[in-house]
């Protein structure tokens, strides 16, 4: 399984960098770009494999206890892939976070803005596809009693965030602003596909 090699890669990289990287490394980053936060290094070097292999076991399990799982079964190819351009993109920060630590310097926030875009916009893909269940997509009380409003909301959303993720590449040319470009955008989808199924929960009961 793909997934389970990019874990394995990303322990095996940590473990073997281990004795040449500082005691404290750079753990976190200002909206400009610099450090502004270090952490003991067994923390940092291993945090990111240990998030992928609970995401795995998360998503592994969903499918499974998932009381509409045939539903789940119905676009389990978008499933999957987001679970491997999820564990991609946790390999890509371990790695810049890495690079840093051995001496490298960049604008870590402008080189991950791409990731964050392509993240979003296969999110939306995703969001698309979606069916009714419980742990995957836009569940709100509205969502959850009918497929018709599932429906048009994730069709819906899933557009916006395709759209972000195509503005979020703005973040690369002004990475000083890069933050503001994906997260206020996610903050107001998610509060425009709240509303957006009332209504549409609404219009049903009209």
């Amino acid at each position: 399984m793909i997934v389970l090699a990019i874990i394995a890669l990303s322990i095996f990289i940590s473990a073997y960098l281990y004795p040449n990287i500082p005691e404290n490394m750079a753990s976190h980053w200002n909206i400009k770009g610099e450090v502004d936060a270090y952490a003991p290094k067994l923390q940092i070097l291993f945090l990111f494999p240990l998030i992928s292999i609970i995401l795995l076991i998360i998503f592994i399990i969903i499918p499974r206890i998932d009381p509409l799982k045939k539903n789940i079964s119905k676009f389990r190819r978008y499933y999957d892939w987001f679970l491997l351009i999820l564990i991609l993109f946790l390999f890509y920060v371990h790695t810049l976070v890495i690079l840093w630590n051995v001496g490298f310097r960049f604008n870590i926030i402008q080189f991950l803005t791409p990731a964050f875009a392509f993240l979003f916009y296969y999110l939306g893909i995703l969001t698309e596809n979606t069916k009714r269940n419980w742990f995957i997509g836009i569940r709100t009380p509205w969502t959850m009693s009918s497929d018709r409003i599932w429906n048009k909301t994730h069709k819906t959303s899933g557009k916006l965030f395709k759209l972000i993720g195509i503005i979020s590449f703005l973040g690369i040319l002004f990475y000083e602003y890069a933050l503001i470009f994906i997260f206020i955008p996610i903050f107001l989808v998610a509060i425009y596909a709240t509303v957006y199924s009332y209504l549409e929960f609404k219009k049903t009961e009209e």
